[in-house]
């Protein structure tokens, strides 16, 4: 399959017209930007100056960035606390023009923030402030209530699961049920300890590693990522999974089709940071724009190859994945291969 140049056009042309809900661990990104040029006389660790700072949306509300970066309407819902962590992520979702209106707020818990400390571009330490036990009953049917307000006026739903306890395994089987029901396309960026919490999903995009661990097989061969993609598959009873495998590029597994294997569009490795992130909402927007599941992987694989050319968490507008996509026609990068092909 090769993607043509208005087949891209009309594609691109489609994004901007859903309404797209993201469940799940909204973080606040806090970094330190510093230099270092000694060391501390306390300890054998270096000592940071540092020269400034930036705060950005983490978590699921780096997702609902993505999603909104590509003309869609991000619903985040997730669960915050009473803080000024979460008063900055509000300052931060208003200036992206994310909507707040679904974000709870649980007197019994704080507002995730990770920190990192960067000196010379690279990363020194990271220091985590959490809660990362389970909702209560009474916040969990909060979030239920708030996710069934909004069903009959979304057209797919994003799982954002970074273990923090708001993904429940009673919560994430009546959100899928109620996905079901009403044929809303549910795609899953996964924790690997919640893995098969995730069954009946259209779409669930572990890394290598996360399939392989998840699978108990680690992915060194070809052979190995046709085992664990196809009992993947069989096990979650999905519609489709797509393994993403670094510089080897992407594979899809459907559920009654052949795998497909997508190369890496990347020609500059700088960051990697929100990659995951980058990867499920294009998938799911171009779904909503009218993709099948392969065309889908090709665009996401696409706006891949942007953002890890490029340090810190970043976004891909529509005019930016329609540019490297057209840019891969003409270099003839937009074929894919089936196994054995």
């Amino acid at each position: 399959m090769a993607l043509t140049n208005s087949r891209i056009e009309q594609l691109v042309d489609n994004f901007g017209r859903s309404k797209i809900l993201i469940l799940g661990d909204i973080m606040l990104d806090e970094y330190l930007l510093g230099v270092v040029d000694r060391i501390s006389p306390e300890a054998p660790v270096p000592v940071v100056e540092i020269t400034s700072s930036k705060q950005l949306l983490g978590g699921s509300a780096n997702v609902a960035a993505n999603i909104r970066a590509l003309g869609e309407q991000p619903i985040l819902l997730g669960v915050v606390g009473p803080d000024e962590a979460s008063t900055k992520l509000n300052g931060l979702l208003e200036q992206k023009d994310i909507t707040a209106d679904a974000i709870i707020t649980d007197e019994d818990r704080q507002t995730t923030i990770k920190t990192r400390v960067i000196a010379h571009g690279q990363q020194v330490v990271r220091a985590d402030r959490e809660d990362r036990h389970e909702l209560s009953e009474q916040t969990e049917q909060r979030v239920l209530e708030e996710f069934d307000s909004w069903a009959d006026e979304i057209q797919a739903v994003i799982i954002s699961d970074y273990g923090k306890g708001v993904i429940t395994a009673s919560l994430l089987e009546r959100v899928i049920q109620i996905c079901q029901d009403k044929n809303i396309f549910i795609a899953v960026d996964p924790k690997e300890t919640h893995f098969f919490n995730y069954r009946h999903v259209s779409l669930i995009t572990p890394n290598h590693h996360e399939a392989g661990f998840a699978y108990g097989l680690r992915i060194r061969t070809e052979s190995d990522l046709l085992e664990v993609g196809a009992g993947l598959l069989k096990k979650l009873e999905a519609r489709s999974i797509l393994i993403t495998r670094g510089q080897d590029g992407m594979s899809l597994f459907q559920d009654g089709a052949e795998p497909t294997h997508i190369p890496t569009f990347a020609r500059k490795v700088f960051d990697v940071t929100g990659a995951g992130d980058t990867v499920i909402a294009t998938f799911v927007a171009a779904v909503c724009a009218g993709a099948d599941l392969v065309e889908a992987a090709v665009v996401a694989n696409a706006a891949a190859g942007i953002t890890i050319g490029e340090i810190g968490t970043a976004s891909v507008t529509p005019a930016q994945l329609r540019q490297e996509l057209l840019l891969n026609v003409k270099n003839g990068n937009l074929v894919t291969t089936h196994s054995g092909s």
